[in-house]
């Protein structure tokens, strides 16, 4: 069986079964390969399953008034919309495109929240006439314009106010977004958060029921959370000069998930008691009414759900350098290394047990250099036509693939009970050319 540490990694229902190959799900990966080929993302509806239990369970326990809705940047899919409604959670939009795999599959408009800086007039209209529960404003000019949409639609729109507490959560800095430079959020220290309560408590069509911040993401320290926590609420406390009721609460999401076996962060019941008890604290100090807690778990719900699945092709040894295990994948459909610099760990599909202790790069298909998926990876001595596995790909992944180099998007399933379904298909060139014209 695997090591502990790639037990935390690989999804929930992860083994090595009877012809000693990853099984996830129930489904022998090398079989999935065989009928739908590769790169192919398999997801595991049991651990995302569960992980949405986990953070409903484990919040409510410290705050019962505790709302969880999965924020769909990390990955939007029918599929899993449906499974996140089933198990009662609401969820994060930040576009129309988002907006409309929702209304795809009925999920219930009232438990829906869109985000986002700078959102379309027509996004606003589209989510308004769905009925959309609320709208996180990001912007002076959103409030005016949201103000004018509700008017002419004749309702009143629900609205948190995103506000910036200028706290570093200790993450990278292009997933850094609760700082004073950051395209995100009001700031606090330099009065635009004021302004901006004045302005929606002022606009006719809007009702200003809370305040959000979001700090970035993946964050692995807890103290940035209880900070940014204490931060807002004497804001909100001082707002009151003002009318501001603070009804709803959300401290934002960039819960962290493990990528390599030594990088695992806090639990979820960790997060739960810092956040919980930060809001708890500061309400009582700053003798405000307990508001409604709103956390926004995306990468957290999906990430360890999602695997990665290649071929090898070519192998380039540099003795003294490094050995380059080329895949069928790379930064097309995952980004984040070259983005990021995000490290992963690899496993083997047909010999999970065998030692993994040829040293690798393991290098995407595309043509730019900064096209390698992980570094110093280790793997058995490898062969063309092996399969590798990318534990927890689940999130970010997919949503940020490009067809750069005119490479097809790879095709997406849905594994439970040793059964697959395929929930997004492989793209075909006659795709890549459908938007073209002559």
């Amino acid at each position: 069986m695997f090591s502990p540490s790639f037990r935390e990694i690989l999804p929930l229902t992860a083994e090595v079964n009877k012809q000693g190959h990853l099984s996830i799900g129930g489904c022998d990966i090398s079989d999935l390969v065989e009928r739908f080929s590769t790169p192919l993302y398999v997801y595991d509806e049991f651990t995302i399953r569960h992980m949405c239990n986990a953070f409903l369970n484990g919040f409510r326990a410290e705050y019962a008034q505790t709302n969880v809705a999965y924020s769909s940047k990390a990955f939007a899919n029918p599929a899993l919309s449906t499974i996140l409604d089933q198990e009662g959670l609401s969820m994060d939009v930040v576009s129309g495109g988002e907006l409309a795999q929702a209304r795809h599959t009925g999920f219930p408009p009232e438990r829906l929240n869109f985000h986002g800086n700078n959102k379309s007039k027509v996004e606003l209209v589209e989510a308004l006439e769905y009925g959309i529960g609320r709208v996180t404003i990001d912007s002076f000019y959103e409030i005016e314009q949201l103000n004018e949409i509700a008017g002419e639609l004749g309702r009143k729109q629900s609205v948190l106010l995103r506000v910036s507490p200028s706290i570093d959560p200790h993450t990278h800095m292009l997933t850094t977004t609760g700082v004073l430079d950051s395209k995100f959020g009001f700031p606090i220290e330099i009065g635009h958060a004021e302004e901006a309560v004045k302005r929606a408590q002022a606009a006719p069509h809007l009702e200003v029921t809370g305040l959000h911040f979001h700090l970035g993401s993946p964050i692995f320290d807890l103290e940035p959370y209880s900070s940014a926590v204490h931060y807002v609420l004497e804001f909100a406390a001082r707002m009151r000069v003002h009318d501001f009721v603070l009804r709803e609460f959300s401290p934002g999401g960039g819960f962290a998930i493990g990528y390599v076996p030594d990088g695992q962060p806090p639990s979820v019941r960790e997060y739960a008691t810092e956040i919980c008890s930060a809001v708890i604290a500061g309400c009582d100090a700053l003798g405000l009414d307990q508001p409604a807690l709103i956390v926004e778990p995306g990468r957290a719900i999906v990430g360890r759900a999602g695997v990665a699945v290649y071929s090898v092709g070519a192998i380039k040894e540099v003795p003294g350098v490094r050995n380059f295990v080329s895949v069928d994948g790379g930064m097309g459909d995952n980004i984040r290394p070259a983005l990021y610099g995000a490290k992963y760990s690899v496993v083997s599909v047909n010999s999970p047990l065998s030692p993994h202790n040829y040293e690798a790069t393991i290098a995407g298909k595309y043509c730019e250099s900064g096209d390698l998926l992980a570094q110093g990876a280790g793997i058995p001595v490898p062969q063309p036509g092996d399969l590798l596995a990318m534990p927890a790909a689940g999130a970010y992944c997919i949503p940020m693939a490009s067809n750069y180099n005119m490479a097809a998007k790879p095709a997406v399933l849905m594994v439970a009970k040793g059964k697959a379904r395929l929930i997004r298909r492989r793209e075909t060139y006659d795709d890549l050319l459908a938007t073209s014209v002559l």
